[in-house]
């Protein structure tokens, strides 16, 4: 089973994102995802975690999740709480990150994998949200499918249209540039 923990504010859409990405592992076809959300008394900007599992066989935990093999950080001002506690040794994070801002994570926490996308970059070019509010939810599930390796770019793309269909053409291409940014740093670091 390979478990990842998302971590973002509210008003970023984390919950959708774990949404539309186990929605797009199922739609593929080869292995069950369980997408579990965790509410309280959410407001914007307000931390926000959800939890997503994919197995080859049942699955049958409904619980949160204490020890991710991966997490994936919309919102890299979350380093300063305690995000990657729990997550297992030379664990992944993928982050909402510009290439600077990631070799000083990869030095600050030697002990985990980090993985950077421009992801408020591209919400920002595709007027995704407001200018002081990007949502970058859409562009942080292409770059976990891909270098996850969840599912492939086309029920990605589906699940996506029908998840957010007011602004599906720049929701598709935000996923879809930040898939292809993930697989160049994933064979960069090969």
């Amino acid at each position: 089973m390979f478990e990842i923990r998302f971590h973002g504010r509210g008003g970023q859409g984390t919950v959708l994102a774990v949404k539309i990405l186990a929605d797009a592992v199922l739609r593929q076809g080869e292995r069950i995802c369980l997408a579990i959300p965790e509410f309280g008394v959410e407001r914007r900007g307000a931390p926000v975690t959800a939890y997503a599992r994919i197995s080859d066989k049942p699955i049958l935990i409904r619980t949160r999740i204490y020890e991710p093999d991966a997490l994936v950080v919309l919102d890299p001002t979350l380093y300063s709480s305690d995000i990657l506690n729990g997550l297992k040794p030379g664990g992944s994070v993928l982050t909402n990150a510009e290439p600077e801002e990631l070799s000083a994570l990869a030095a600050k926490y030697p002990r985990f994998k980090f993985v950077g996308v421009p992801a408020l970059r591209i919400a920002r070019e595709l007027k995704l949200g407001s200018a002081s509010s990007p949502v970058v939810n859409t562009a942080m599930c292409g770059a976990a499918a891909a270098l996850f390796r969840l599912c492939g770019m086309e029920p990605l793309l589906e699940c996506v249209r029908e998840a957010v269909p007011g602004k599906a053409d720049a929701n598709c291409e935000a996923a879809r540039r930040a898939f292809d940014a993930a697989r160049e740093a994933q064979n960069a670091l090969a």
